[in-house]
């Protein structure tokens, strides 16, 4: 299938691209490289000697798009294109609903220019907010926290109108949690621009001596040690959901939504253990008070995807954390090593 993917040069896209090109699909990666990297790129080229069209510019660029679209002719689009950091929403509003939302509908013109109906979407987690019960199902409410989960919720609600309204269109709504780790050969992993929002990948930074210790945001939480739990997924096993994903819709129309998890919850001190183990040494941390907004546990019910899409969460927290630092210790400065 062709399939045209924005931010593809990103974490999640570029691993989703080596699994599409693996299986034979073509792919065409529109990007702005704020947060992603070329070098991502060339190496999903050396990783599956695949061919890849790449095009630099911004997914609120219609004009843009709609050329790239035009001359690509994609059968299905996987959209990653997106600002994601919660904190960062808050302090910048205008900006996250203007590359969220605004760029998800110039997406949607440039496919309806090219006679495009099939889309899959990174979506979150954080479109449910607090839990009103766990784990999270797709019929969960949904009441984000946060701005940049409004975003996400926002361009949901206008994918699934688009989809009413045409009766052809095809649209997979993938609700991740927590992606972690990175591809086996180490050559492709997560390298965040600045301070980390994340834990792993500043618990990365720490191995490599990059930051001085992890704070723990609260240990007074009502789960087993006090931290945090959240339901971590291996990048590969999101990447393989997006390729189940994109079989579907292939043979379905509407729109579908499907948690994107491993359904087993992890505490921040599990994370920190498994990484420790993983480094080979006890990494220095630090218990600081919660932050505003955390909640104590999340955890995703994946019983869908796994009955409808026939996917299932393969690794676990020990080949995370492996594979996380089998491309931190091989690229300790990312990409620009």
């Amino acid at each position: 299938m062709r399939v045209l993917v924005t931010g593809g040069a990103g974490y999640i896209g570029s691993h989703t691209l080596v699994e599409l090109l693996g299986q034979g699909h073509q792919a065409c990666v529109v990007d702005s490289f704020l947060n992603g990297s070329p070098r991502a790129l060339d190496r999903v080229r050396e990783l599956t000697n695949g061919g890849l069209e790449v095009h630099e510019g911004d997914v609120r660029d219609t004009a843009f798009l709609t050329r790239v679209a035009i001359a690509f002719r994609p059968e299905a689009v996987i959209h990653f294109a997106g600002l994601k950091a919660v904190g960062d929403s808050g302090a910048r509003p205008v900006e996250y609903y203007d590359v969220n939302v605004g760029g998800t509908l110039s997406l949607l013109r440039a496919m309806e220019a090219s006679d495009c109906g099939r889309i899959i979407f990174s979506s979150s987690a954080t479109v449910y907010g607090e839990p009103v019960y766990l784990p999270y199902d797709e019929a969960h409410p949904l009441k984000p926290t946060s701005v940049y989960g409004q975003t996400k919720l926002m361009a949901e609600i206008l994918l699934t109108d688009w989809a009413k309204a045409r009766p052809e269109a095809s649209v997979m709504l993938l609700r991740y949690f927590n992606p972690v780790g990175a591809h086996a050969s180490g050559r492709i992993g997560e390298d965040p621009r600045g301070v980390p929002d994340n834990l792993m990948p500043f618990l990365a930074q720490v191995a490599t001596g990059q930051r001085d210790r992890l704070r723990v945001f609260g240990n007074d939480y009502p789960t087993p040690d006090g931290t945090g739990i959240r339901d971590y997924i291996h990048v590969v096993d999101l990447a393989r959901a997006h390729v189940a994903a994109l079989g579907r819709a292939e043979a379905v129309t509407g729109a579908e939504v499907y948690n994107i998890g491993t359904g087993r919850g992890y505490s921040v001190m599990e994370m920190l253990a498994a990484f420790s183990r993983a480094v080979g040494r006890d990494l220095p941390h630090e218990i600081m008070p919660r932050r505003q907004g955390d909640i104590a546990e999340m955890q995703a019910d994946c019983a869908k995807a796994a009955g409808v899409l026939g996917w299932r969460a393969q690794y676990d927290i020990d080949d995370m954390a492996g594979s996380l630092w089998g491309w931190q210790s091989a690229n300790p400065t990312g990409y620009d090593g």
